[in-house]
């Protein structure tokens, strides 16, 4: 199907969204089992993440194009000019054997072309995928939170996402510090809500999650990063000293802040900008953007404008992120605006 074509089956879009990010999360989490062996294969202390990277990328590439066809557009972090220098051969040769373990049948070219096809540029006025394949570097390098985040744009609106959290434990109340042992996925279809499932069973029932708002003055619990440069940490304590009494932060890395905030283990997911003229790109937000809008939160920037991913690669229009129920967004961005943390 062309993918400017703008009445799709978003049906079998997200079928096809949830087996590709399924089966990329399986050769990650093979990937992160052995990182030490791996770091001694490339004498790279950061090369599991890398290799992880390349071979998500390839996988979700190839699965998308089984279900959907060939002349799909997907945006991605990655594109194969990396692995095709000779002296990258370690990193190319374990990439390949990781993508095997759900792709046996892959050739190095196919798998290297299966990079490539994430290469492409957006535009807002086509149809495309936009692919993290491992949001959350060290996350992963530390074996804790990550996710594999896929969405289906439609002149630059998220319609699709797919999102699996591989270290996520279902159960709500879990510590998020732990590698848990099944995992969690999220999927969500614009107007139809967001949907919550065991990562590591195909065939386990689903539940819909539906975010409830907390009211003015009860305990608010944010995401905090567990790497202090991807947001103002200092600010946030700020705003979140304005917005309510404190509960325990919940601390995590990547999109699965997303997935945390919807399900209720956490209210706030908070991102300030760290300097002047960041820009946040789209595939570490559209997927799990949508996961949280579709379970009933608000998703906005830092001064309330809707996230806007119509300008290429970038949320050039875009300062910072908020997510929460509307009554504590509402309160956070006030609190951002009040303090004049946004210049």
């Amino acid at each position: 199907m062309p993918t400017n074509a703008h009445s799709v089956d978003t049906a079998s879009y997200a079928r096809a969204a949830r087996e590709a990010v399924a089966k990329a999360a399986t050769v990650c989490r093979a990937v992160q089992a052995k990182l030490d062996d791996l770091r001694a294969i490339t004498k790279d202390d950061k090369s599991p993440v890398t290799i992880a990277d390349f071979a998500s990328q390839a996988i979700v590439a190839h699965m998308l194009r089984q279900h959907l066809g060939d002349s799909l557009t997907l945006v991605g972090e990655e594109g194969s000019a990396y692995l095709r220098e000779p002296k990258h051969a370690a990193h190319l040769a374990a990439a390949l054997d990781a993508a095997r373990i759900v792709w046996p049948e892959a050739t190095e070219e196919d798998f290297l072309a299966a990079i490539d096809v994430g290469d492409a540029e957006p535009t807002s006025d086509h149809c495309y995928w936009t692919l993290d394949p491992i949001d959350g570097t060290k996350g992963f390098l530390r074996g804790q939170q990550y996710a594999v985040a896929l969405a289906w744009l439609d002149r630059g609106v998220p319609t699709v996402g797919a999102m699996a959290c591989p270290n996520l434990p279902i159960a709500h109340d879990a510590p998020l510090d732990k590698v848990d042992a099944h995992g969690s996925i999220y999927l969500s279809v614009a107007g139809e809500g967001t949907l919550e499932a065991p990562l590591s069973d195909t065939t386990a029932d689903v539940t819909r999650i539906v975010r409830g708002d907390i009211p003015e003055g009860d305990p608010v619990s944010v995401c905090m990063s567990v790497e202090k440069a991807h947001s103002s940490t200092d600010d946030t304590t700020r705003v979140m000293e304005r917005v309510g009494p404190a509960r325990e932060p919940a601390r995590l890395d990547s999109q699965c802040k997303y997935a945390v905030v919807a399900r209720g283990q956490a209210d706030v997911y908070l991102r300030l900008p760290t300097k002047k003229g960041y820009v946040e790109r789209i595939w570490d937000h559209a997927a799990g953007a949508l996961v949280a809008t579709e379970a009933g939160c608000v998703v906005s920037d830092a001064t309330g404008l809707p996230l806007d991913f119509k300008h290429g690669k970038g949320l050039e229009r875009n300062r910072g992120i908020v997510c929460a129920p509307a009554g504590v967004h509402t309160r956070v961005v006030k609190a951002i605006q009040e303090l004049g943390l946004l210049g």
